[in-house]
């Protein structure tokens, strides 16, 4: 689950950065790698894997979340510049 947790947290990172109209994935995606990373820390074996795929996947999930809002506070008030012209 640490390994799952780590791919899924660097998939949620990129889908934030790089993949403009796509963050949403990388916030379900992060959600995901955040509870396999939750699930994963329980387990004794592979501790370091599973906390290094919750930060990971907590950086995704915040990265994407802020990368939505800032896009979609970009289109309003593009489409409220639009409509008052």
């Amino acid at each position: 689950m640490g390994i799952a947790s780590l791919v899924l947290g660097i998939v949620a990172v990129v889908c934030g950065l790089f993949a403009s109209g796509f963050q949403w994935i990388g916030a379900i995606v992060g959600v995901i790698g955040i509870i396999l990373g939750a699930l994963g820390r329980k387990k004794t074996e592979n501790k370091g894997i599973a906390t290094a795929g919750l930060v990971c996947s907590i950086v995704g999930f915040s990265v994407s979340i802020i990368s939505y809002l800032a896009c979609v506070a970009c289109v309003t008030g593009l489409g409220s510049l639009i409509g008052s012209v």
